[in-house]
């Protein structure tokens, strides 16, 4: 009786991985996606290894799922893999307050990001 299952929204050579409410700005984790976009996987993994930076753990964990569900899930060639898009979205934010002069209060804003990785097989060369 149930439903119809929903088209691929991916093509065939495609497969995403995705973080939700990942502990870093948008900002902060947009330049460390910018770092592996349109590299092949090998590379960019290489190059999050030894980044200094924090998140890019993260986001090496998240390059490494969608290289997994695309060997695992689509049976794609793990050697010709490539980062196709790496985007990073708003999630939530927390926000708290610290006192300051007078009685008056300073915000901070803590944000949260999203993160979606999606390899793509390169087309076999002749």
């Amino acid at each position: 009786m149930g439903k119809a299952s929903a088209p691929r929204k991916l093509a065939s050579n495609e497969a995403r991985a995705v973080a939700r409410v990942v502990r870093s700005s948008p900002q902060k984790l947009n330049l460390i996606a910018g770092l592996i976009r349109g590299k092949a996987a090998d590379r960019a993994l290489a190059d999050l290894s030894f980044s200094k930076r924090r998140v890019a753990a993260d986001v090496k964990k998240v390059l490494q799922s969608a290289i997994a569900n695309a060997e695992n899930n689509h049976q794609l060639d793990v050697d010709r893999l490539y980062v196709a898009e790496a985007y990073v979205g708003k999630s939530l934010t927390m926000k708290r307050f610290r006192a300051r002069a007078r009685g008056r209060v300073g915000r901070i804003v803590k944000p949260w990001s999203n993160l979606t990785v999606i390899v793509r097989e390169r087309e076999e060369t002749a």
